[in-house]
């Protein structure tokens, strides 16, 4: 285990970006072990979330983010890249968390937030604003404005992966940062949309680590599909949602449109038991 300073120079040093949440003192995770040290020792939300953004467990997904940092895309090449893992980013309270896959090379991993500076991102926005969850229709840079109201959005794998395909070894390594975080929001929450087949599969796991009653079998993937779990203390449950990824490939095609994205939002609202929007302020 080391301190955030380390390595000095490195795209990953905390420090010096628009709501960083780690400084030099926060602690690495250097492997799987430490990760579950870590993650469970974490005392608080913004405790979590900065170990979460100095990671360094995966030495594959390391490489990769920090070797696109220092190339980085032709359109962005004036622009500092983020580099590092992406933490959880919302509502410390939400009624609703949206769980993706992982940060995209030259969107989360350049601009340090999820869903932020890319293609997915705009049109993701675009429907979390229209359904009252975002204050603004897009999501360009941290520091931009953007808040998400009683949402929060994270990542099954906090890491850019190359070919957007991390290994299953690098899931279950990212895996105690995901549950820690859902025990630290499940008091309020209601509602969990999983946008994709990844982040469907990767949650099951993680609610029955976290005391919920996962089914047998596990209920397929689709757009729109639905299942309830009961949980500790929790009545009523937690209804999750499967949403098709707004990656490129959906949306072009047609396979994904924003009046389906809406339809899984506003499905998501009223089962959180939030009025329909208004004006979001």
């Amino acid at each position: 285990m080391s301190t955030g300073e380390e390595p000095a120079g490195a795209p990953d040093e905390p420090g010096g970006w628009p709501g960083d949440p780690a400084g030099p003192d926060t602690p690495v995770a250097d492997s799987a072990a430490e990760v579950i040290e870590l993650a469970g020792g974490a005392a608080t939300l913004g405790e979590l979330i900065a170990r979460q953004s100095v990671c360094r467990a995966c030495p594959r997904l390391v490489e990769w983010r920090e070797q696109v940092a220092e190339t980085r895309r032709r359109a962005f090449r004036d622009e500092p890249y983020w580099g590092r893992p992406i933490p959880g980013w919302g509502s410390q309270q939400p009624r609703v968390l949206i769980v993706g896959l992982a940060p995209a090379a030259h969107g989360g991993n350049r601009t340090g937030r999820i869903f932020t500076g890319d293609r997915s991102g705009d049109f993701l926005f675009a429907s979390l604003y229209r359904c009252g969850f975002a204050v603004q229709p897009t999501s360009v840079a941290a520091g931009d404005g953007q808040r998400l109201v009683d949402a929060r959005m994270v990542a099954a794998v906090r890491c850019a992966p190359p070919d957007n395909k991390p290994e299953p070894a690098e899931r279950d390594t990212c895996a105690p940062w995901l549950d820690a975080e859902l025990r630290m929001v499940t008091p309020g929450l209601r509602v969990i949309v999983c946008l994709g087949g990844f982040a469907w599969r990767a949650m099951w796991p993680v609610l029955g680590r976290c005391g919920f009653a996962v089914p047998r079998p596990r209920p397929a993937f689709g757009h729109g599909a639905q299942a309830r779990v009961a949980g500790p203390g929790r009545p009523d449950g937690m209804l999750l949602i499967g949403c098709y990824h707004p990656s490129q490939q959906n949306t072009f095609t047609g396979r994904v449109t924003p009046a389906m994205l809406d339809a899984v939002f506003n499905d998501a609202r009223s089962a959180a038991g939030l009025e329909s929007p208004g004006a979001v302020t």
